[in-house]
């Protein structure tokens, strides 16, 4: 199956940057996967998308991170980035990342804590 592992998180202040990083291992690269993105999840609301692969090859963003964060990735460290910029205390959240292979199923890592002071 796929294991998919974030790291980066931390407490930042406002203003400031953070890379978070999200390796996947298992049976398969992420090359071959049908969708990745970053998601995330806040006290007392509902997950959210932040970041995602669009079916014209392109990225979607949130709103409300748009020209702030940036989704990339490295095929042959098997690992998808998301880069945060302009860090706002709203963005404080459990970050999470998804894989998507369509013939066997989607994925979650256990997720990574940004935490943006004001």
């Amino acid at each position: 199956q796929v294991q998919l592992v974030e790291s980066g998180g931390g407490l930042v202040q406002a203003g400031g940057s953070l890379r978070l990083s999200c390796v996947a291992s298992g049976m398969f690269f992420i090359k071959s996967f049908n969708f990745m993105g970053w998601y995330r999840q806040a006290p007392g609301k509902q997950r959210e998308l932040v970041a995602a692969d669009s079916s014209d090859g392109s990225t979607n963003y949130a709103e409300s991170v748009k020209d702030r964060f940036t989704m990339s990735r490295d095929n042959a460290k098997n690992t998808v980035y998301l880069q945060m910029n302009s860090l706002k205390p709203e963005d404080t959240a459990v970050y999470y990342c998804k894989a998507l292979i369509t013939s066997v199923g989607s994925y979650w890592g256990q997720g990574t804590q940004v935490t943006v002071s004001s």
